[in-house]
């Protein structure tokens, strides 16, 4: 098993659902060393691919983005789920769907941060149908940007998103793809490279 593989088995708890709960280490409270191994993970794998943007949607996957990003020497640029005053000029929007909380969102990134110069990875802590990453991938797709990478923390195996993106042709590198869930049974992870 891998670190994050490791860490999940220890601490991760399976719910009712296909719910794992990652929160005292990952998207709730956070392992700093453990999110810049993320981070280093995601830059040994995509480095030579011409990264300038790390993008993700608000708000789980913001400090794996900051870590990636620290490595790539790039900045951060995040969608946003609630549309705020402080918003202002051209927008990106999307709509995404919610796993955890069965809610659909209009996300939104203002144009200024996103171009058609850009190389971008974009990254989250989760990927289970993928509706995510079918967002950041349409705000991409209207600025014009490349998505050179998928960089994810934790791959649902048993819902399609991973295997549907791959099968669109992106590269996606998931740390740890869970292939199998259980209450009682425990977690059955995915034998990688």
């Amino acid at each position: 098993m891998n670190f994050l593989e490791e860490r999940i088995a220890r601490d991760g708890q399976v719910r009712a659902g296909n719910i794992l709960k990652v929160d005292s280490f990952l998207n709730h409270q956070l392992d700093v060393d453990l999110l810049d191994k993320i981070g280093q993970a995601f830059y040994d794998k995509y480095k030579d691919k011409g990264i300038n943007k790390v993008l993700t949607v608000e708000a789980s996957g913001i400090a794996i983005a900051c870590m990636t990003a620290r490595y790539f020497g790039v900045p951060v640029v995040f969608a946003k789920k609630a549309k705020s005053r402080n918003l202002d000029g051209d927008l990106y929007t999307s709509v995404v769907h919610s796993f955890t909380y069965d809610k659909d969102y209009n996300v939104t990134l203002a144009k200024k941060f996103l171009s058609s110069n850009d190389k971008v990875l974009l990254v989250d802590d989760f990927l289970a149908v993928g509706k995510a990453m079918n967002g950041l991938i349409d705000i991409c797709n209207q600025a014009g940007a490349k998505v050179e990478g998928i960089g994810i923390a934790i791959e649902k195996g048993f819902q399609d998103g991973g295997k549907r993106l791959r099968g669109e042709g992106y590269d996606v590198t998931s740390l740890a793809i869970v292939d199998a869930m259980d209450e009682d049974k425990g977690l059955t992870f995915r034998k990688q490279d």
